[in-house]
């Protein structure tokens, strides 16, 4: 080999291990940034026309003023008990815990027999009842009534309670529910701050209380399901979630997902599959007609062309901001490139400001996109052409990976242009499904696949609750105690969007009210 030819073939090898140093150095400040550094993906512009001739060279660079800133599971507790606080149904609690006391009438004391009938005692019937950083004991005390000639003996039947023979109250099955699915207050906490409140409950019970007050709630959250399955426009999305035990390996825990969707009408539910398959979204989807905004993951288009097979009814729509991120992990080894990829990004979410702030009828949206988003997203696609013909360019420079990601995607990404419903990008059904991370980082995982499920149907009427900005104490405190008196067939007025409705000027309270 010749010299000339060993100095070549050196200097090749010294070019490639210096553009592996810059994507190790782009990925160990990605890593940094996701551990200490800003999340936030917002840019500000001062004007529209502050782009320039972005395009024409790589050498055209926008000044961004940088001043700008932008905004183990088993434990037994300690504490001794002094054996007064055992009552005949079971319920333990000390003195320090206040108690309600409610009177219930005897028919008999009130009509024209009353004189026949005497009070000889008291039979009393207790529930744990919550309030905000307190509990309340609610003694329902009735009388004991003897008719006196005949000598008989009755009592009024305690009220109904929301889960037969338990002697928790609906405020606070619904308040162990807003706690854990709202504040993301795991049972094993609110089971510490009951023992420090001084009520003694096993956690396992408390476990059993919220899993049957979900289950009453299944069939609202399935009328809510479908609610969102006949929108014109779904987003859809996925979330990691930790649940169920691996039969190999000990304390591993299962990778499963919620494949949370948001409707047309500010509603989301949360759907669980043991996998990231592209089969549980096409079951999800079925029937389900109109378009579909996700993320890039290659399941979604899988599952639109399974679902067009036989008819196309189901549009696929991709998210800019998935497409924006791909060109901010290249910023660190094509600064400019990139750049003027994210600066044009931000033209495109500069009009739809302005749509929002000013447009409010669909066929004005349709228009101003079409003539101020349409030329924008030529420009920008025309861009990606030319860079993707640069011969220095590796596949796996970021910049690479960024452009064919979107060109692989650009019908998907140009839909919003023809549809003001479809919204540029998933940021609204990503901030609704924070709750699943956050929630995540304090429970850590789901001890089993059911209750992985039965979270997920709890979050999809809490997180509906808020979107509908709806006290989800209140709406759950009503709902369980009406969904046993409501008819089946109408079983969707107890939706969150519809009993806000019918419901929430008149909604059912707890005794302890």
């Amino acid at each position: 080999m010749k010299i000339t030819e060993i100095n070549q073939l050196q200097q090749t090898k010294i070019q490639a291990l210096e553009e592996d140093i810059l994507v190790f150095k782009q990925q160990l400040d990605w890593f940094k940034r996701q551990l200490f550094g800003r999340k936030s993906e917002k840019q500000l512009f001062d004007k529209l026309g502050a782009q320039g001739s972005l395009f024409a060279t790589d050498k055209a660079v926008v000044s961004i003023d940088t001043s700008t800133d932008i905004k183990a599971h088993k434990r037994k507790s300690n504490k001794q008990l002094n054996g007064d606080e055992v009552n005949d149904t079971g319920l333990r609690f000390d003195a320090s815990v206040p108690t309600k006391v409610i009177d219930i009438p005897a028919p008999e004391l009130q009509g024209d027999d009353a004189e026949h009938y005497e009070i000889i005692g008291y039979k009393e019937t207790n529930r744990l009842a919550q309030q905000p950083g307190s509990y309340t004991i609610l003694i329902y005390r009735r009388p004991i009534v003897r008719h006196k000639r005949e000598q008989t003996v009755k009592t009024p039947s305690a009220p109904s309670n929301v889960l037969e023979g338990c002697y928790a109250d609906v405020s606070l099955i619904a308040g162990l529910m807003v706690d854990k699915g709202v504040y993301h207050l795991p049972l094993y906490r609110q089971h510490q701050r009951m023992i420090d409140s001084g009520v003694h409950i096993s956690r396992a019970t408390l476990i059993n209380w919220v899993q049957k007050g979900i289950e009453l709630l299944r069939p609202i959250y399935q009328a809510n399901l479908k609610s969102i399955i006949n929108s014109q426009t779904l987003a859809m999305d996925e979330v990691p979630i930790k649940a169920g035990r691996k039969s190999k390996g000990k304390g591993k825990m299962k990778q499963t997902y919620f494949w949370p969707m948001f409707g047309d009408n500010n509603e989301i539910a949360f759907t669980w599959s043991s996998s990231r398959g592209f089969l549980h979204a096409q079951n999800q989807l079925e029937g389900f007609t109109g378009t579909l905004l996700t993320d890039g993951y290659a399941a979604y288009s899988k599952t639109v062309a399974k679902l067009n097979e036989k008819e196309k009814t189901v549009t696929h729509a991709t998210c800019w901001v998935h497409a924006r991120r791909y060109f901010d992990r290249a910023l660190l080894i094509e600064p400019i490139a990139a750049q003027a990829a994210i600066d044009q990004i931000a033209l495109l979410y500069k009009v739809e400001k302005h749509i929002k702030d000013k447009i409010t009828e669909p066929a004005d949206t349709l228009t101003y996109r079409q003539k101020h988003s349409e030329p924008l997203v030529t420009e920008f696609f025309n861009w990606v052409y030319e860079q993707r013909q640069r011969t220095d360019l590796t596949p796996q420079n970021p910049l690479s990976k960024a452009l064919n990601y979107v060109n692989e995607r650009q019908v998907e990404l140009k839909v919003f242009l023809s549809n003001p419903a479809v919204a540029m990008d998933t940021n609204h059904l990503e901030r609704a499904l924070r709750v699943i991370p956050m929630g995540r980082k304090n429970y850590l995982f789901c001890w089993s696949e059911l209750g992985a499920e039965q979270l997920g149907i709890l979050q999809s009427l809490l997180v509906t609750c808020r979107l509908q900005e709806i006290n989800p104490y209140h709406y759950l405190v009503d709902v369980l105690q009406r969904v046993s008196i409501h008819p089946a067939s109408k079983v969707a007025e107890l939706t969150p969007r519809i009993w806000k409705e019918k419901f929430a000027d008149n909604f059912l309270t707890s005794d302890l009210a």
